[in-house]
Parts: structure tokens; sequence; C-alpha cells
């Protein structure tokens, strides 16, 4: 037998690892483990309360020992075969065709049972509405739900039901389909929304990427060139018995290499130091994972003109040790807000601050840990000071990361790092 932890196959495999807390299932979310799907469909047993309209009528003494039997072993299928739905679009990768005949019988144990039991079994289209609008693309999800009510008004009518029935029928029916399949397009835009956030991460590391190319293909093409042309004129002085000439190519050819390799650590330096963009759409796909939405200012991203290199990166890594911090010890988080001003202090003097606040529970009474001490060394050596502790009101922890800003000359804005 399996243990309860055992992964699963997920439906959507960039949402791996997503919250690997037990009750860390949001709508739409492929659960990761036997666990969390014992958790969902629990859940899903929850909406079961208003199938006591077929429970009561076949304990009502209206029918016959065969008929209860009968209508028992449709009921028993009919929850069956809606947790079964559960536990496919939960688990299976893709899509599964098998979905659309689940969904059939269903509806086949609603007509038959409306027929022969009588009206208080058609609150089984309810949940076949449900369960239309879950399977059927977004296009057809509203039009879907609409035929189902029609149909379970023709029925309704057939066998004569009351109005009040009637009503109390049709409603829920058109209602809880229209809502799911709201909720099935929410889902699908916040999918979207991932892969967005994952593609510009991408987009903005190939970016760094090619700077870093054209920054050495420029640096080293240059001094390359020179290194050859000078080796070939040490070359013909030492030839011509040329001692003196030749000795000062060679020394000019130790100084372009030397050149050389201070601007390519210069150039690997710049690739490696982060930026707010990058590290804020990291932080997104981070804290998604832990089931945290991120509230960011737009000015994060965007950077701040007076910003300069240094500068920056530090912030950078600031927000990313702050979301390190939040994924490992922010429990019960659900919020976290990232912003970035400016203020002034002492004689004049401008800072940038970056905040970023979670709701959680709080540092407590620990001590700050060796990353944090790391990044308020690294602040200091761009004249700025990290502080942190409880957020308003003592929830949740509170970084704020300041630095000081200096003036930027006209057009040079553009070659600061965004």
């Amino acid at each position: 037998m399996s243990k309860p932890s055992e992964p699963l196959p997920s439906a959507d495999p960039s949402a791996r690892g997503r919250g690997s807390g037990t009750f860390a299932i949001a709508p739409g979310q492929p659960v990761e483990n036997r666990r969390q799907l014992l958790v969902k469909l629990s859940w899903m047993t929850l909406w079961m309360v208003y199938l006591i309209y077929p429970v009561k009528d076949l304990t009502g003494g209206r029918h016959g020992t065969a008929a209860v039997v009968a209508g028992s072993l449709a009921l028993a299928v009919f929850v069956g075969s809606y947790l079964a739905l559960v536990v496919i679009r939960s688990t299976r990768p893709g899509g599964w065709y098998g979905q659309y005949v689940v969904v059939a019988g269903m509806l086949a144990i609603a007509i038959v049972t409306s027929f022969t039991l009588g009206e208080a079994w058609l609150t089984l289209f309810t949940y076949a509405s449900v369960c239309v609008a879950t399977v059927l693309p977004s296009a057809l999800g509203v039009r879907g739900v609409v035929a189902v009510t029609l149909l379970t008004l023709v029925i309704a009518l057939l066998v004569r039901a009351e109005s009040d029935t009637l009503v109390a029928i049709l409603l829920p029916c058109f209602l809880s389909g229209l809502a799911m399949t709201g909720l099935q397009r929410l889902i699908s835009t916040m999918r979207e929304l991932r892969e967005a956030r994952a593609t510009v991460a991408h987009l903005a590391a190939s970016e760094e990427r090619l700077r870093l190319a054209r920054d050495l293909h420029d640096l080293l093409g240059h001094s390359l060139s020179l290194i050859t042309i000078k080796s070939e004129l040490a070359g013909r002085f030492l030839d011509q018995d040329k001692q003196p000439e030749a000795r000062a190519q060679v020394a000019d050819i130790e100084k372009v290499a030397r050149q050389s390799l201070i601007d390519v650590r210069e150039a690997v330096s710049g690739f490696r130091r982060p930026t707010l963009a990058v590290e804020l759409a990291a932080a997104r796909t981070a804290l998604s994972t832990a089931q945290i939405a991120v509230e960011a200012s737009p000015t994060v991203a965007d950077g701040h003109l007076a910003l300069g290199a240094e500068e920056a990166g530090a912030l950078a890594w600031a927000l990313r040790e702050a979301v390190t911090n939040i994924v490992r010890h922010g429990a019960g988080a659900t919020v976290c807000t990232v912003t970035l001003d400016e203020v002034w202090e002492g004689e004049g003097e401008r800072y940038a601050v970056l905040e970023i606040a979670d709701d959680g529970r709080g540092p407590g009474k620990s001590s700050p840990g060796n990353g944090l001490c790391g990044l308020s060394e690294r602040l200091q050596l761009v004249g700025g000071r990290l502080e942190s502790g409880a957020g308003p009101r003592g929830k949740g922890f509170r970084l704020r990361a300041l630095v000081p800003l200096r003036t930027v000359p006209v057009g040079a804005a553009d070659s600061l790092p965004k």
C-alpha cells in the first residue's frame, strides 16, 4: 500500500511544487500527493448535502424494496462518478475524453431516476450542470449549462413537478453551472498568467545573456585584433633584430591583455548582478509555489532613474533574500507587498527604499540569520542599511533596504539596469 504522501501525476507540470502543505490546495490546482487528493475529495463531499432529497425519497416508504435498492445503487454510482471526475481532473495530465463519458452517465442516471422515482431526483441535474460546465471548453460552457437547464425543465414538466420544486431546481441548476463556468475561466486565466510570468523571467535572463555576449564581442574583438597586430609587428622586429622595438610591442601586448581581463571581469560582474525586474519576476514564481500572492508597485519593475548599478544590484539582492525568508519562514502568509519609494534623511540626503512585507506570523523572538547579516553587509558597501522586524501592528515580517541615490547625468539613464 502506498503512503498517503506518495506523489501523483500532475495535470499541470509547471504547477508542481506549488504548495506542499496538506491543505494548500487552490481551486483548479492539481494535487501532488494522495493526502492532498483526500483533502480535496473531502471538500467536494460537502456539496453532497443537497442529495438529502433523493435520500429522503428512498427512506420515506414511498417505493417498494426493488425500487429502493435500484435507487440506492443509482445514487451510489452517481456520487461515485462525481468524485471520480474530481480525481480524473486532478491527476490526469492534459485532457481526457473519458470525462465526457462520465458526465453523460451522470446525465443518464438523473434522467432515468427522475422519470422512475419522482421529482425529488431532479436535484441530480444541478450536479450534472456543474460537471458539464467543468469538462466543456470555455466557449461551450455556458451553452452546455443552458442545455442542461432546459433539459431539466422539460423533464420536470413531464414528471409534473410542483411549481415550487420547479423554481428550487432550475435556479440552482443554472446558477451553479454558470458559476462553475466563470471559475473555469478564472482558473484558465491564472494558468496563463503563471506561464506569462515564467516567460518574462526567461526573457529577462535571455536579455542578460545577449548583453553579456554583445559586451564580450565588443571588448574581446577589439583587444584580440590589437594583440594580433602587435604580435605580428613584434615578430617582424625580432626578424630584423630590433630588440628594443620588439620589447615595446610585447609590453603593449601585456597592457592590452591585462586591460582585456579587467573588461571581461567587469562585464561578467554586470551579468551576475541581479536586477529588480528579474528578481520581481522570480519572486512571483517562487511565492506562487507557496500560495502567497504578490502585490508590487509598478516602480519596482521600472527601477529608479537615480539608482546606480551597484545600488540597484544591492536592492535586487535584498528582494531575493526577503522572498527566500518568506518562503522558508513566512508561516501563515498569504500576501507579500513590495514597494520602491524615495525618502529624504539627514542633511538632505536622498535614499531609495525597497520594502518587502508579508502578513504571516512574524519573526517572533528569533535573531537575524546569516542571510540577513550578509545582506546588511552588502548594503553597507554601497552606503546603505537594512531594517527588519515585525510588520504593522506586530503582524508579519517587514524588511526595508535603503541605498543612497545619486545624480545621474542626462542621457545616462538608458545605460542603467532596469
